[in-house]
């Protein structure tokens, strides 16, 4: 019992660890764009505010979930669930509004085309949406739940990689290194199932699949007709 307790802990330990490495890595992303004057947060809308509000509320979800399943506190880890699946859904409706009002005020970044921007913020976020309601129906698997939630989270990472890769020497390509960097995360799960398992868990392979499949489809679909058209409008 104190060595299947102690590998729980460990576990749990690694879950925690991974959500503080993302949480950091985003937050610092948006912060030392902001320092670094590229955007005036005093001059941004009220609704990228809230955005930004509801996302660190996800991160702090995030952290403080293995913390309470390390302490055996279900009671709790079940209702910080039922708020984090409120938050998903605020962040799909978010995600997806403040990028349709970012092109109609021009307020996207000047290396995306617009159907491309278009495509990436609902695509980006109907999947993260799509990931987290696949987590909570995997609740009861614990290891499918940590690894879709944790999965959902890398999926997003790409606005923060946006404000620290070099994204203007890179238009037309900047797909590529945003994908490698987020299965280069997918990695870390990858190679903690190795070290446990012995083997790489199938949710860490879905994981990797999504991320592919995601940019691939922000791709494709920035250079059809209809996206585009739809794109040209919300900016005239």
């Amino acid at each position: 019992m104190a060595t299947t307790a102690g590998g729980a802990a460990r576990a749990e330990l690694f879950w925690h660890r991974m959500a503080i490495g993302l949480a950091v890595f985003i937050v610092v992303g948006f912060l030392q764009f902001a320092l670094r004057g590229f955007v005036d947060p005093i001059a941004a809308p009220v609704w990228v505010h809230l955005h930004g509000v509801i996302m660190l509320a996800w991160l702090a979800l995030l952290i403080a979930q293995p913390m309470l399943a390390a302490r055996g506190d279900q009671a709790r880890h079940r209702q910080l669930g039922r708020i984090g699946g409120l938050l998903a859904i605020t962040i799909v409706a978010l995600g997806i509004f403040t990028g349709i009002a970012s092109l109609m005020l021009h307020r996207f970044p000047p290396f995306f085309t617009p159907a491309h921007f278009l495509a990436l913020t609902v695509i980006e976020s109907l999947v993260f949406g799509a990931m987290v309601a696949w987590a909570i129906r995997r609740r009861r698997t614990t290891d499918w739940h940590r690894r879709l939630m944790i999965g959902a989270t890398i999926l997003i990472l790409e606005p923060a990689l946006g404000r620290i890769l070099p994204m203007p020497l890179m238009i037309g390509w900047f797909d590529i290194p945003i994908c490698l960097m987020q299965l280069a995360v997918v990695g870390i799960v990858a190679l903690y199932d190795r070290r446990t398992l012995g083997r790489i868990h199938p949710a860490t392979k879905a994981v990797a699949a999504i991320v592919i499949a995601v940019r691939l489809t922000i791709y494709i679909l920035s250079m059809t007709p209809p996206v585009i058209a739809l794109a040209a409008a919300l900016t005239d």
